[in-house]
């Protein structure tokens, strides 16, 4: 019975020297060990996340009204390190610097959407001059020509024409300024190269949400210009896409979302945001066969030489 109490006694006296060793009982203690060690694992894997740009965002629009400040820290915290939001006209284009200046990770392009023409004033370039000159404004777009819209009404053809009259005097601020475009082309690509031609070698463009084939592609690279690619290439009736990015070399190209359209798989049909560059960038980096950090270098380079505006902040 003593030598029972004795043990009873030497027991209780190493759990004190257990509890007193940790702070804590050894149950509690192994589960704060393994709370600093997930803590630490996570934090390993985001310090070494690949980082992506979205080169083609709308957060102006009023789908983003209500939580812009978390959609811009989901993608901060997606390893999303730059947003580029984009006018469409001037009030919107206004807006895009106005959440610029709010957000650090955020840059704008300023410019009047061709659907948008019939409401622009005759010459546009003084408006967007005024915005294109700050320092967070990276290029001037949203530009181009969208036939697709308008093409059966009966003033179909002056419509056309106020649309290039538009984009002609956007690509001539863009020269002036020295910024380059973000092409817009809807049922209109033959028009838009066309009227790009002139200004080849004096500013470029990148052909965003680009869906157009292979051949259609090096037409473009050979004006110097860019195109860009979004959630489609992650959809099942996306494979003409993902065809003509297996055929886009490394550093020809760059990711967007067009947010709040297009949400890549598995967001399809929901809004989409920044924050879903991660899911455009695994796709895209199987049709490439090449690492994360692979197309992530190459990306962000890209839209680096292209919007040289970007590396200031």
């Amino acid at each position: 019975m003593d030598r029972i109490l004795q043990d009873g006694k030497k027991a209780g006296s190493n759990a004190r020297a257990r509890r007193l060793e940790f702070g804590f009982p050894l149950n509690q203690t192994a589960w704060i060990l393994a709370f600093h060690f997930c803590f630490l694992l996570f934090t390993f894997r985001f310090c070494y996340m690949s980082i992506f740009f979205d080169t083609h965002a709308h957060l102006g629009f009023p789908d983003f009204q209500a939580d812009l400040p978390e959609v811009v820290r989901r993608a901060h915290d997606n390893g999303i390190s730059k947003i580029i939001s984009i006018g469409t006209d001037l009030t919107g284009s206004a807006r895009a610097v106005e959440i610029a200046e709010q957000f650090p990770d955020v840059h704008a392009a300023v410019g009047w959407h061709p659907t948008h023409v019939l409401e622009a004033p005759q010459d546009v370039r003084s408006g967007l001059r005024e915005l294109a000159r700050h320092p967070k404004v990276v290029a001037i777009g949203e530009t181009g020509l969208d036939y697709h819209r308008k093409a059966n009404e009966a003033d179909f053809e002056s419509y056309k024409r106020r649309q290039a009259e538009i984009f002609r005097q956007q690509m001539e601020l863009a020269v002036e300024l020295g910024l380059n475009c973000i092409i817009h082309q809807r049922d209109s690509f033959e028009d838009t190269l066309a009227a790009m031609e002139p200004f080849a070698g004096k500013t470029k463009g990148v052909f965003h949400c680009f869906s157009e084939n292979a051949d259609a592609m090096r037409r473009v690279f050979q004006i110097g210009s860019l195109v860009s690619f979004t959630g489609i290439v992650t959809f099942k009736n996306g494979a003409n896409v993902r065809e003509t990015l297996a055929a886009a070399e490394l550093g020809r190209f760059m990711l967007e979302t067009d947010c709040p359209f297009l949400a890549p798989a598995p967001y399809r049909g929901k809004r989409c945001e920044p924050a879903y560059v991660k899911e455009i960038a695994a796709v895209a980096a199987q049709v490439k066969n090449c690492s994360a950090d692979e197309l992530s270098e190459a990306t962000c380079q890209t839209a680096l030489d292209f919007f040289p505006k970007l590396a200031r902040f």
